[in-house]
């Protein structure tokens, strides 16, 4: 839940429930200013941003947006909806039947590519929680916590098994979403240091594969 608001997952089941369907138009208008929404709201927050500046970015009269969303704040909600479920699906995937080390890599690597896919949906989170997450926290606060402390227990239970080496769960996740935003939220950094900018996604893949694995498998 958003703000009293569901996630997508959700909103998709209600959405299927409700007799009204949508027309083509609409999905694709929608669409448009969600994706105009996304590189605003990235840029300069929730604050700093207008509906005006959506409105340009989707090449869209203001009347014909607030048609569709009513107000900033429920477009920005709409937004963050969209953007938590495409960037939690990868780790509610982790399968606890699957091999240890195949999931948590294959997490990692979900979540870096999001960072070159996506790298404004990064920033989106990265702005909301630097302003105190007025809109989220009750998601954080419920959602995102139980999602995280049900991943902990599978990591745990690997640990207990002797399949990984003893570290902290928590903290092996928030290692995974610092060594891969960080590619999002500070890509005008590593552009500049790095030599080759076309490389940085394949030498950052190579390297966060081998600190995570040679640091999570036992000896």
């Amino acid at each position: 839940m958003v703000n009293g608001m569901t996630t997508n997952r959700t909103t998709k089941t209600s959405a299927a429930k409700s007799p009204e369907k949508k027309s083509r138009i609409q999905v694709q208008n929608r669409q448009r200013i969600i994706d105009a929404a996304l590189e605003v709201f990235s840029s300069y927050g929730f604050r700093g941003s207008t509906v005006a500046q959506i409105s340009d970015s989707a090449a869209m009269s203001k009347a014909n947006v607030l048609y569709y969303y009513k107000t900033k704040q429920a477009i920005y909600i709409a937004l963050l909806e969209h953007t938590l479920v495409e960037w939690l699906d990868p780790l509610t995937d982790i399968d606890p039947a699957g091999d240890p080390a195949e999931e948590l890599w294959s997490y990692a690597r979900s979540k870096l590519e999001l960072s070159k896919a996506s790298p404004e949906a990064s920033r989106l989170f990265a702005n909301e929680i630097l302003q105190g997450a007025p809109m989220i926290r009750n998601f954080l606060e419920n959602d995102l916590k139980e999602l995280v402390t049900s991943k902990c227990r599978v990591i745990q239970t690997w640990i207990d098994e002797g399949k990984l080496a003893p570290v902290s769960p928590l903290h092996l996740i928030f290692f995974i979403w610092a060594s891969t935003q960080h590619y999002a939220d500070f890509s005008v950094q590593t552009e500049i240091l790095c030599d080759s900018p076309d490389s940085i996604f394949n030498d950052a893949e190579q390297t966060l594969k081998t600190l995570l694995l040679n640091g999570l498998l036992p000896r």
